[in-house]
């Protein structure tokens, strides 16, 4: 399968989350006890208690991220390691206690990372901190040296005149703002996305950014870039957060900068992949189903931990909340681990081509893929009586500290295709104030991972698919029209 989506439309979903960030709490036993109280001042019901304090009182999700970034590590797409954590994955949800579980296969592009150095040859020579991006072409096995043409921003770039930089690598810098709701993604990941192409057709050897994260740390972030149609394919590598700082000060005294750049990735042709499935059948409505998952791919530079082993621990572990319960959906619960999410939504669209018939049966869709901190606020696509059926299960987490939010949501990057296609979505919108310190980074690591904040996950996911579950409401209705 060859379709892609630009990565710009991935930040869509993190851009669309709005609302106070909310504080964290200090201990496991203080969240429990807060949730007790507030489940009485509520009156939620006795199967909310034991769902919310079932999931409080584990370490559901954590464990199964824990597990997967331990046992397999990095899992990059159309890699042996993305290979084996698809037979993890189909272990792991038989344990659970799914039915059906399978792999459905597909293939992807395949690329391997090769050689990665920058240097500054005049006029302060030093070594730099350097990643190629995903996609990217190659330099020469003895790289490229040329003096750098800077551009403060993409957008900088993007209205130079056409040629003009022949003989020259080009660094984009430009700062990427700290938000909880990553609002800043969308912005600064033009120059990863588009970089390379509008260096390429003014006439540039290769491109250099600084990296498309929120960290100031020796750890260039790596990400998926595109080259357009009918443009000479360049080098592009990302430098890390204090590497760009240097660059940019020495700019800065009017000298000018000689870098060496040398980045050997290749691309291999079709490699495969696949999306893990599992269900927990509905005993009533088992024909009726509501999606949940996250991406089992990573970067191949840290251990994928917040993204997005901590999506696939907190969705899978919200169904095990449900299982170890003894409660029974009427609704089947559907979960998927999406494979290459990373490289494009590969798994997302290959999913909703495979189901495309059955679609309509999809009553409800949802992932996790923004780290592992603290749920804050719901939104939803749902419409008419049925948002009221939202907003019952949004009061029924709120003493987790989790608002309501309007505005409409894609449900998480691999739900997209599924929403253009008419599945509703609802999303947990989780605290991301440090998620892009980590993201695509060496640092992805499972020590980042806190063990409460997953709770809190695990306890906000398994209220929502329980209480979807029984609803007796049409989440795919639409809204209704005043004065018709």
């Amino acid at each position: 399968m060859r379709k892609f989506i630009s990565v710009s439309l991935l930040s869509l979903v993190l851009v669309s989350c709005s609302g106070e960030q909310m504080q964290n709490s200090n201990s496991m036993e203080k969240i429990a006890n807060q949730s007790v109280k507030s489940a009485k001042q509520v009156q939620l019901a006795p199967e909310i208690e034991l769902i919310q304090n079932t999931a409080l009182a584990g370490t559901h999700g954590y464990d199964i991220i824990e597990s997967v970034t331990t046992e397999i590590g990095q899992r990059l797409a159309g890699s042996p390691e993305e290979a084996k954590a698809r037979d993890w994955a189909v272990k792991k949800f038989k344990d659970i206690g799914l039915s059906n579980v399978r792999i459905e296969p597909f293939t992807v592009p395949g690329w391997i990372r090769g050689e990665e150095h920058a240097e500054i040859i005049a006029p302060f020579p030093q070594k730099l901190e350097i990643t190629a991006l995903g996609g990217s072409a190659a330099t020469p096995d003895s790289g490229i040296e040329a003096p750098i043409a800077y551009f403060p921003t993409y957008e900088d770039l993007e209205n130079a005149p056409d040629g003009g930089l022949e003989g020259k690598i080009v660094f984009i810098s430009g700062h990427m703002e700290k938000a909880h709701d990553g609002a800043g993604y969308g912005p600064a990941n033009k120059k990863r996305q588009l970089g390379a192409t509008e260096a390429s057709k003014r006439g540039a050897l290769a491109v250099v950014i600084r990296s498309v994260g929120t960290d100031s740390h020796r750890f260039p972030h790596t990400g998926q870039m595109r080259y357009r149609d009918n443009v000479k394919p360049i080098p592009i590598g990302a430098l890390s957060a204090p590497d760009a700082d240097q660059l940019e000060r020495i700019l800065g005294r009017g000298e000018t900068v000689t870098l060496k750049l040398t980045l050997t990735p290749k691309s291999v042709g079709d490699l495969p992949s696949g999306n893990v499935v599992g269900d927990l059948i509905g005993t009533e409505k088992p024909d009726e189903i509501i999606l949940i998952g996250g991406h089992l791919d990573s970067w191949d530079l840290g251990t994928g931990a917040v993204d997005d082993g901590a999506g696939v621990g907190i969705t899978a572990g919200a169904i095990k909340v449900l299982v170890d319960s003894g409660l029974k959906p009427k609704r089947t619960i559907r979960l998927v681990a999406f494979g290459a999410e990373e490289i494009g939504l590969l798994g997302a669209f290959a999913y909703a081509e495979k189901h495309s018939d059955n679609l309509n049966n999809h009553v409800l869709a949802s992932e996790s893929d923004f780290g592992a901190e603290r749920v804050y606020a719901v939104r939803t696509t749902v419409q008419g009586a049925a948002r009221d059926k939202i907003m019952e299960i949004q009061k029924s987490i709120e003493h987790l500290g989790i608002a309501m939010e309007d505005g409409d949501t894609s449900g998480g990057p691999d739900i997209i295709p599924l929403r253009a296609k008419g599945v509703p979505a609802i999303r947990l919108q989780q605290d991301g104030t440090d998620y892009f310190d980590l993201h695509h980074t060496h640092d992805d690591t499972f020590d980042k991972i806190d063990q409460d904040a997953v709770a809190q996950n695990v306890a906000a996911w398994a209220t929502m698919i329980w209480m979807a579950s029984e609803a007796d409401v049409d989440f795919r209705q639409e809204p209704e029209i005043i004065g018709e």
